[in-house]
């Protein structure tokens, strides 16, 4: 959603948890509009290629890349992981696996192109008992748990770490839930929870080992 472009101190956030894992040559699956790119790409990675299935976002991020608008690093390659044959040592998805039917399979394909010593990274949201009228609306099919995230690992990969993020947004997640169902969050809303409830998630998340929230990370590493 354009809304969650606002959601800043989200982002930076969570994108403090990813960085350190980002490194060499690096697969982004399912970039959108390009604001994640913006967002994890210092420009120290060698190579940062987009793979974007859909087509008119595609063409966007043509533009973005013709207008310098993105990374000199990043490059583009329209379609799906079935079509991509280069080794990676970085594979994000961020806000992307939840949108794939077969994720077991989605991962299996990117830990055959992952390099040893390379990370997956994978960012969603958290808990099926928190799926919404607003997921259902944007595409989702699932939301994840540590045990989930368990069973999705491919062969060969091990699960370095699986964390729960923003404790205090889960209690707003599960408002909607059960009051609001709401299929579309309003701006003011956005901004509210970035705001506000973010900041207070980055000091409850650790107070609660990290224990729930409403999304989840997860690493795993092809040992050498």
């Amino acid at each position: 959603l354009v809304l969650f472009q606002h959601a800043k101190n989200w982002k930076k956030y969570f994108s403090r948890q990813i960085r350190p894992y980002i490194k060499g040559t690096v697969l982004e699956v399912g970039p959108g509009i390009g604001a994640t790119t913006l967002l994890l790409n210092d420009g120290t990675a060698r190579q940062w290629l987009m793979l974007e299935p859909d087509e008119h976002m595609s063409n966007a991020l043509v533009k973005k890349i013709e207008a310098k608008e993105l990374p000199s690093n990043c490059q583009l390659q329209t379609g799906t992981i079935d079509q991509v044959t280069a080794t990676f040592d970085t594979i994000i998805y961020i806000d992307v696996l939840e949108h794939i039917i077969a994720d077991a399979e989605e991962m299996k394909k990117a830990a055959a192109l992952l390099r040893p010593g390379g990370h997956i990274i994978v960012l969603s949201p958290a808990f099926q008992y928190l799926f919404s009228p607003f997921d259902k609306a944007i595409g989702h099919h699932r939301r994840y748990n540590k045990k989930l995230f368990t069973i999705l690992t491919p062969p060969g990969l091990q699960l370095l770490r699986s964390r729960y993020y923003d404790s205090a947004g889960y209690f707003a997640a599960l408002m909607n839930k059960i009051f609001l169902r709401r299929k579309y969050p309003t701006l003011k809303q956005v901004l509210f929870w970035d705001n506000w409830l973010v900041p207070v998630s980055k000091l409850t998340d650790r107070l609660f080992f990290f224990s729930f929230g409403k999304s989840i990370i997860g690493t795993w590493k092809k040992p050498f």
